[in-house]
């Protein structure tokens, strides 16, 4: 049978982990030391080379050959030794010459565009056919008024009319709607807003009445008319203006001229009446001419179809009349007129104090000068414009305008050589003097189907606006480009050099 028996262990060492020690045992590796050295290079020695052409002495030769034999010209150097003292002396003139101080070329192009702003109308007033007589600006230069009536009848008219006016500075500005409407039981032929008061308005009618409207009492604007009396004018009235008035500190008064010849100045009363407190009348007999009228009696009246204040002697106005004179009048003359008297009493005075050569036809505007004492502007139906100047009876300039009527004319408030005139084929010209040419610097088509343009009035606190009156019934506002505005450097010495000619 089986027995257990213990024998001795026997064992064996593995060599295989120690060849794999032996084959694990880490080394390294060493390259031989690098060596650096820094070197530096640097130029020892510069140098510079130049290339230079030589002299091309045949070319010199020749130059000097051509000095020592000039070509001579037989007399010149004694022309030229006789100007010698003439040139030299205007050489002097022109260094000490003031001519362009202060001038400046101006290299920017300036537009010379006109556009409309607003084309101003009232639908009964076109619906009746009624045109535009007048234009007046407020003081403050922001509202425009317009009387509405008609110039082309000749016979008496007893048709409503209007006065409308329009703030052009108010916010939704409705140009078919006016903000204010007066009607008139007559033809309104001129008006003229008072000079500080905005809201006062002077108007003449076709009746001969004068009124004077408060454009603040919109439930009843009519603050003062003219009794229907000997006093009034018995014609229609085609200019008003306002003037200071005889009483110290009273203010300014309303002056009339008419077409019957009378010149009316009245005073506006606390009871709403304007009553006459001077009166002037141009008598044929009466006015200085060096030539016979044409086949007038000597006691008839010239009619008044225009008149212009001198803005530099308040006692000077000037007067444009239906035969074509016009006259240089005076406020303190003492000269009685030889027509009979309104009933008040008061004794009506000869005006005239000198008379200027004839247009063909009835003067419709006169305009003093705002920028010279001695000039003026006076156009009429034979489509002339005419400078004048006050020492001269003959006119310094004579530009024709329109092939038409011109029915108004008005300087520029800002360029004293600059001014517009509204012409009876439907446009408004724009002059300017200083450019030497007698092409207009402008013209405005109105596009009123030809219809005339029977006033136009630059905006005197706004100059780029100008309004025009149109037959069809339509006030257009136009703006004026700066090139038509702004003055330039010599202007008012070339408007002193037109207005010298007539004392040379």
């Amino acid at each position: 049978m089986f027995t257990d028996e213990t024998l001795e262990t026997v064992g064996a060492e593995s060599l295989w982990r120690k060849s794999r020690l032996l084959q694990q045992e880490s080394k390294t590796c060493q390259t031989a030391e690098l060596k650096t050295a820094e070197v530096e290079v640097q130029a020892g020695h510069t140098s510079e080379n130049a290339t230079q052409t030589e002299a091309d002495e045949h070319r010199t030769q020749h130059f000097a050959l051509e000095r020592e034999s000039p070509i001579h010209y037989p007399g010149l150097g004694e022309f030229l030794h006789s100007v010698e003292g003439v040139v030299v002396k205007e050489l002097k003139r022109n260094v000490k010459s003031h001519a362009f101080e202060g001038f400046e070329v101006n290299w920017e192009d300036q537009s010379e565009t006109v556009s409309c702003l607003h084309a101003l109308q009232y639908s009964e007033a076109q619906e009746s056919g009624l045109q535009v007589t007048s234009l007046s600006w407020n003081t403050t230069g922001s509202v425009v008024a317009c009387a509405y009536g008609r110039l082309d009848d000749g016979d008496w008219s007893t048709e409503k009319s209007f006065v409308c006016t329009w703030n052009l500075d108010r916010r939704g500005l409705n140009p078919k709607r006016p903000d204010l409407v007066i009607d008139v039981p007559t033809s309104v032929m001129c008006l003229s807003f008072h000079p500080s008061k905005p809201s006062l308005i002077a108007g003449g009618l076709y009746s001969g009445e004068v009124l004077v409207w408060d454009t603040s009492r919109t439930l009843d604007p009519l603050c003062a008319r003219t009794a229907m009396s000997d006093e009034t004018h018995r014609e229609p009235v085609y200019q008003v203006h306002w003037v200071p008035g005889a009483r110290r500190g009273g203010g300014f008064s309303v002056l009339s001229a008419g077409a019957d010849g009378r010149i009316l100045v009245w005073q506006l009363d606390s009871e709403g009446q304007l009553t006459l407190s001077d009166g002037f009348a141009l008598v044929t007999q009466q006015v200085p001419r060096n030539i016979k009228l044409s086949k007038a009696r000597g006691d008839s009246l010239l009619g008044v179809t225009s008149l212009s204040l001198c803005p530099w002697d308040s006692d000077m106005f000037l007067v444009g009349v239906e035969g074509g004179l016009v006259l240089k009048c005076s406020f303190s003359t003492h000269t009685p007129a030889a027509v009979s008297s309104p009933s008040s009493g008061l004794a009506l005075r000869a005006p005239a104090q000198f008379s200027f050569s004839s247009h063909a036809g009835p003067i419709h505007a006169i305009h003093c000068s705002p920028f010279h004492r001695n000039l003026f502007l006076c156009a009429g139906m034979d489509g002339h414009a005419h400078l004048r100047s006050l020492l001269q009876a003959t006119p310094l300039l004579s530009l024709r305008l329109s092939d038409s009527y011109l029915f108004s004319v008005r300087w520029s408030p800002t360029r004293p050589l600059v001014f517009a005139a509204a012409t009876g084929q439907g446009s408004v010209v724009i002059f300017d003097l200083g450019q030497g040419s007698l092409r207009p610097a402008a013209t405005i088509e109105q596009d009123a189907g030809g219809k005339p343009v029977y006033c136009l009035e630059f905006n005197p606190k706004q100059p780029h606006l100008l309004a025009a009156g149109n037959a069809d019934g339509t006030v257009k506002i136009w703006q004026l480009s700066a090139e038509l505005i702004e003055q330039g450097q010599r202007e008012a010495a070339q408007l002193e050099q037109l207005a010298n000619e007539a004392t040379e």
